[in-house]
């Protein structure tokens, strides 16, 4: 069986939340947040392979909730959305949050859904590589470990 994408989206408009995982509870695990903080503590308790977020919340933005969420945990794709034309939050979504992409509100369910399957796709990828670049520690050391042994008989 095949594991759901796990989605966190971030706004803080309750309908906004609402409508979302309305939307999307079929085809991914949706995880809502009201706020910069609340989706912090998700992010430490759940596994999250994407991050949607809003830009213009109180209390944190959602480029600041991105810049935050690096620190806990680099892996899960980003995603910016803004009701605005706010092209100085979508510099620094890029610069500081790292975002993988940006997207207007209103979203489009065909939009955001094709954005999340490609942002899924980059992070599934990057784990491969990064479990194939630990197999490959393993074995270098295992064949030091066996050089050594020859050497030293």
């Amino acid at each position: 069986m095949e594991t759901k994408i796990s989605v966190l989206y971030v706004d803080d408009e309750e309908n906004n939340l609402i409508s979302f995982k309305a939307t999307f509870r079929l085809k991914y695990t949706v995880y809502t947040a009201l706020s910069g903080n609340q989706a912090l503590q998700l992010i430490k308790e759940k596994p999250i392979d994407v991050i949607i977020t809003d830009q213009r919340m109180p209390q944190m933005t959602g480029v600041e909730l991105l810049e935050e969420v690096i620190k806990i945990n680099p892996d899960p794709m980003r995603i910016l959305l803004t009701g605005y034309a706010d092209m100085g939050a979508v510099v620094d979504a890029v610069n500081k949050g790292k975002i993988f992409h940006y997207l207007s509100k209103p979203w489009s369910e065909e939009e955001l859904s094709s954005t999340i399957q490609r942002a899924y796709e980059i992070y599934a990828d990057r784990k491969k590589i990064a479990e194939s670049f630990s197999q490959l520690e393993v074995t270098n050391e295992q064949l030091e470990f066996l050089l050594r042994q020859k050497l030293l008989s």
